[in-house]
């Protein structure tokens, strides 16, 4: 497949699913034309390439490492090979890339510079959540990661809640899996009785997946499985 220069914005699988089960068609068939790649994490993208992309020669492919450790002043050689006409893929380490991800400055970069700017369909976390919840859709906000920090994590949740519950806005969030636990002990033990809390789990993974919505108050007694998982909650 002959791709114009652009920057394509690839995302990368969830769970264990195969690719067929989360990603389109034309999707795989884009990244069978790229050789030039955006990454996060090497390891991770070879790793979906090769599943995406059997017989693929991955050892062909560039790979320009984009993380929170990369200086800004390195990001702008990584689109030298869109300069030259050639396409370029930028990738998360999962799901889609350019949010709550650095792939967000090489964007940027191409924006600026007038290149097109190509996202790719593929499972989008946030969304699925926010779909399988029961609440707001039409009105939500994604928040990132909450502060680490025990007072400022307890007062943002705080501030969410209120702006959920006096204004009917959904609120998102998301949390490194090994703090998952201790995030939904602070979400059970900071929120009232009676707000609403659903946590959704290894979203794309059909032997695993869990979207449970209760009360906060509710959630001291159920059980799910948190550890190692990716994992979006949310407030309703």
């Amino acid at each position: 497949m002959n791709l114009e220069a652009a920057v394509y914005m690839i995302p990368v699988g969830i769970s264990d699913a195969g690719p067929e089960a989360v990603v389109p068609a034309d999707t795989l068939e884009a990244m069978r034309g790229i050789r030039h790649f955006i990454v996060e994490n090497v390891r991770t993208a070879r790793r979906w390439l090769r599943r995406c992309t059997p017989g693929c020669d991955i050892d062909s492919m560039t790979f320009s490492e984009l993380s929170r450790h990369t200086r800004p002043e390195e990001i702008p050689a990584m689109l030298e090979p869109l300069r030259r006409g050639e396409p370029v893929g930028v990738m998360s380490e999962a799901g889609c890339p350019g949010v709550a991800d650095p792939g967000a400055q090489v964007v940027a970069i191409a924006q600026r510079e007038g290149f097109r700017v190509v996202p790719l369909v593929g499972p989008s976390s946030l969304l699925l959540a926010l779909m399988a919840s029961g609440f707001n859709g039409q009105g939500f906000t994604f928040n990132g990661y909450l502060p680490i920090a025990d007072s400022e994590r307890t007062a943002a949740i705080r501030r969410l809640e209120k702006t959920a519950r006096n204004h009917g806005v959904t609120q998102i969030f998301i949390e490194t899996p090994y703090r998952n636990r201790k995030m939904l002990d602070t979400l059970v033990a900071t929120l009232r009785p009676d707000t609403l809390l659903c946590v959704a789990v290894a979203i794309t993974d059909p032997e695993h997946q869990q979207i449970v919505t209760l009360p906060a108050a509710k959630w001291k007694n159920r059980r799910i499985e948190l550890e190692k998982q990716p994992a979006v909650f949310l407030i309703g």
